[in-house]
């Protein structure tokens, strides 16, 4: 990661952006504050940061806030003098000294209680703070990189946040776009992410990429990284297959991902008949939900209903055969319209 920006995997339009942002701000020494959902990069933009920064030879502190209860948390930022509470057997520097001419990486700072807030504040504006227990200023030279996957802003208007400290905090904000915004970088990151376990980018089959493709992947980058090293173990020395892909939440498969293209297959010369295309498609997604009727009509982007209706026409299930008592079938209808793409336009489509 001493690289800095260079570590940065992804050339989408989203992507760059994002880059070029932090590509500007990373010689400065203002406050950079990174905004994103969980798993979508911060902890990487943020190091990318500092060690392209003029203090990347000095300190890098990660600190989150949202990990440990306030009295932890200010003794873990600002430290403590011997006897300031019980067990305090010995003075403690807090990780703003430790992060004196280098940086600091306050993540989740939203977790932050208004208390502390007040203490942070004092140090963005004065470089100032006091130890727990301690009445001796003291004076440090850090730059503060924070991370958030909640809004701020909004949260200053409800006074759960202070609205001056998100103000010092907003300087520079760089915001993180989520994976399926950015789905154009997921085959460079499949082959960053086998890279690192010595697997050849072969070893995906493409029915498998086309899978991670079309997956909307709500734990963004690092639920790709899970997703890979799992298939990794689970394909052995086989190549890796949609059925290796277990994925988070199945239900986001049948959606394809914001500028993904839905994976059509190449049309022979002397054609092909869209009934045993749809039976074949009908009988891969109950093998890929392993015969789970609602999750394989998701993976089709259809309801339950429309699947037993479809399967009823292929043959692979008998007239009148009990439904699966499994969930409403309101909100798989949501589900299909949500995924942009019902199973009455599937039949269009299909009889068109």
């Amino acid at each position: 990661l001493t690289r800095g920006l260079a570590t940065l995997v992804g050339d989408a339009p989203a992507t760059r952006r994002a880059v070029d942002l932090a590509r500007k701000v990373a010689p400065t020494d203002s406050t950079v504050l990174l905004q994103g959902e969980s798993g979508s990069g911060k902890d990487l933009f943020a190091r990318a940061i500092h060690f392209t920064s003029r203090r990347a030879a000095g300190a890098w502190v990660k600190v989150n806030c949202g990990a440990l209860p306030e009295n932890l948390l200010e003794t873990e930022l600002f430290g403590h003098e011997k006897g300031a509470f019980t067990g305090a057997v010995r003075q403690k520097p807090g990780r703003f000294e430790d992060a004196h001419r280098g940086t600091i990486f306050l993540d989740e700072i939203g977790g932050l209680t208004l208390g502390l807030q007040v203490k942070l504040l004092q140090v963005i504006e004065e470089k100032t703070f006091t130890r727990v227990g301690g009445n001796q200023p003291i004076t440090v030279d850090v730059r503060i990189i924070a991370a958030t996957n909640r809004d701020l802003g909004e949260m200053a208007r409800a006074r759960q946040f202070r609205e001056d400290l998100f103000f010092r905090l907003n300087v520079f904000p760089v915001p993180l776009p989520p994976l399926r915004e950015r789905t154009g970088d997921i085959p460079a990151l499949v082959e960053f992410f086998l890279g690192r376990h010595g697997v050849s980018p072969d070893q995906v089959t493409p029915e498998a990429r086309r899978a991670l493709e079309r997956y909307a992947f709500p734990g963004n980058v690092r639920e790709l990284e899970h997703t890979l090293e799992r298939a990794i173990i689970l394909a052995g020395a086989e190549r890796i297959e949609p059925e290796h892909l277990s994925f988070a939440r199945p239900e986001s498969m049948g959606a394809v991902a914001a500028g993904a293209h839905p994976w059509v297959p190449e049309i022979p010369a002397e054609g092909l008949s869209l009934e045993v295309l749809e039976r074949e498609l009908i009988l891969k997604a109950l093998d890929m939900a392993r015969g789970n009727k609602s999750q394989a009509a998701r993976l089709l982007g259809l309801t339950r209903r429309t699947l037993y209706s479809r399967m009823e026409r292929h043959g692979l299930r008998k007239p009148g055969e009990a439904e699966e008592g499994a969930e409403d079938e309101g909100a798989e209808e949501g589900g299909a319209a949500a995924s942009g793409d019902t199973g009455t336009a599937r039949e269009r489509r299909a009889s068109g």
